[in-house]
């Protein structure tokens, strides 16, 4: 029997963090180097690949040698009042309050602002919050905003201390207001002393936002691109955390967890979760073992994956069946016609589509689910 006191050494959904963390120690180190030198960055990843616990990593490291990191992240920002009460909060808690440990002098900042923010002080734990009501003027806001995105490099540049503010699923900064990209580029390009960081999972309009020749942020940062965790230093990090809970593991279950999910960080640390919840001292993890996880996890996404599937079309339905079944070239009239799909101007539409939901990737027209686990649940549920 499993010790009473062990715990589940995997875990998923949150960020992944300290001992969960796996492996990306270049990219960490890279990263670390780039904020440390005032490089703008912008890291690219598909949902889920880690790029959020990276990023804390990173800040955590920066944090012990003094250098002073903002984070907004613009998902939970729908608007342009939320954006500037998102980032007076984080400057004010990440730069202002570890400069000036007087309040009073901390919010002095603040109080200025063209639109003057309301604020808030938790009778909990004195934490302090902003808001602002709407602007009259969109002008008025607009001016707000680019005040709080100057406060980082004066305020740290007052101290000597180098500051970087990290702006999380940075695409969605179209959807707030298209015209935002130019406001925040003309402050950023005056601030070669602050390492600004842009994540995005919207590959396409990340794209566009950053190598469009167009568009403001045009060739303005270093890029990043995050895939899966290479197999070797994965499945290392994967024995270890298996072995450090008591729980025997072997390197041919590894390699086929690893096979199963393609290296995907979040798809392998939820299916190692399950895997540990089906063994123990008694049953080390093995082949049945986790053919039960994969069945666990399957019932776990069920609900998800049943909403992917009705928010389909017709034909990207049949996409994704023709690809569970084989991941190839939905172009071609072999595929096409063995997997009795449509013309190819239909097949090409559907495409489009799923890959900017991220459920697709494809390179020189070869195409997969890269979804995890969906082509698994389409196999079981819709093709059995």
């Amino acid at each position: 029997m499993r010790k009473v006191d062990s715990r589940n050494p995997f875990s998923f959904g949150a960020l992944a963090l300290d001992d969960s963390f796996a492996d990306r120690e270049s990219e960490l180190a890279e990263l670390v180097s780039d904020v440390r030198n005032g490089q703008d960055v912008v890291v690219f990843a598909p949902r889920r690949c880690g790029k959020s616990s990276l990023v804390w990593r990173a800040a955590r490291k920066l944090s012990a040698e003094r250098v002073l990191v903002a984070q907004v992240d613009l998902m939970t920002t729908p608007t342009k009042e939320s954006l500037a009460a998102a980032l007076a909060k984080s400057v004010f808690e990440e730069i202002a309050s570890p400069l000036e440990r007087d309040r009073e002098k901390a919010l002095a900042p603040f109080r200025g602002l063209q639109v003057k923010p309301v604020i808030h002080v938790s009778p909990e734990d004195g934490s302090f919050t902003f808001s602002f009501g709407v602007a009259q003027r969109g002008a008025d806001i607009d001016a707000t905003l680019q005040r709080l995105l100057e406060l980082p490099a004066e305020l740290g540049s007052a101290r000597s201390r180098s500051t970087a503010l990290v702006m999380d699923e940075f695409q969605e900064i179209v959807a707030i207001d298209p015209r935002l990209p130019k406001l925040l580029r003309s402050v950023f390009q005056r601030q070669p002393e602050v390492a600004h960081v842009y994540l995005g999972s919207k590959h396409h309009i990340m794209e566009q936002i950053f190598n469009d020749a167009n568009e403001p942020f045009w060739r303005s940062a270093k890029s990043m691109e995050l895939g899966s965790i290479p197999v070797e230093p994965f499945a290392a990090f994967l024995v270890e955390r298996f072995h450090a809970s008591g729980c025997a593991v072997g390197e041919a279950v590894v390699a086929d967890v690893l096979a199963r999910t393609d290296g995907h960080p979040y798809a392998t640390q939820e299916l190692c979760y399950f895997l540990w919840e089906q063994s123990g001292a008694e049953a080390p993890a093995g082949q049945a073992q986790l053919e039960r996880a994969l069945a666990a996890v399957l019932r776990s996404e069920h609900a998800h994956f049943s909403l992917l599937w009705d928010n389909a079309s017709a034909v990207q339905k049949q996409v994704l069946q023709a690809l569970a079944r084989e991941p190839g070239h939905p172009f071609s009239a072999t595929y096409r016609t063995h997997h009795n799909l449509p013309p190819a101007t239909n097949v090409q539409k559907a495409l489009r589509a799923l890959t900017q939901r991220e459920l697709l990737s494809g390179e020189a027209g070869a195409y997969r689910i890269s979804e995890p686990f969906l082509a698994e649940w389409v196999r079981q549920n819709v093709l059995a």
